[in-house]
């Protein structure tokens, strides 16, 4: 893994949400992106050299609108970048970690995206990102 590349924030009013960390860490959303297949809308935010992610649910349907009815609205995961997602999918599968999917995803920011079961992880929800090609 290279890097923390995001953190994940649940939220439950994007615009809202924007203002609120856009003034805590003084700087403005730099992208937004609807990622249908998991249906959330998501904002990023650069904050130094890290990125922090807001994701809003799309559908009653969606992973984060589950994810807020559960827990409420928070810190949701946090992506390490990789060189190689096919290969690290496989190195952590046979180290006994638990994918949440058997081939990459599309994600948000150009990315192609694997998630690991937070039961796996020490109940934190791991995200694998990679540039796509």
């Amino acid at each position: 893994m290279k890097k923390i590349e995001h953190i994940g924030i649940a939220v439950e009013d994007l615009e809202a949400s924007e203002k609120l960390f856009g003034a805590l860490f003084d700087v403005s959303p730099y992208k937004r992106e609807l990622v249908e297949a998991q249906e959330v809308l998501t904002s990023f935010l650069r904050v130094g050299n890290n990125k922090i992610e807001l994701l809003q649910a799309t559908s009653d349907d969606s992973v984060i609108k589950k994810f807020i009815d559960k827990k409420g609205p928070g810190f949701h995961h946090i992506a390490f970048g990789v060189t190689d997602l096919i290969s690290e999918m496989a190195r952590l599968k046979k180290a006994g970690y638990r994918l949440l999917q058997e081939s990459p995803s599309e994600g948000a920011d150009n990315k192609l995206v694997c998630f690991l079961h937070p039961k796996s992880t020490g109940g934190v929800l791991v995200e694998l990102v990679q540039e796509k090609p």
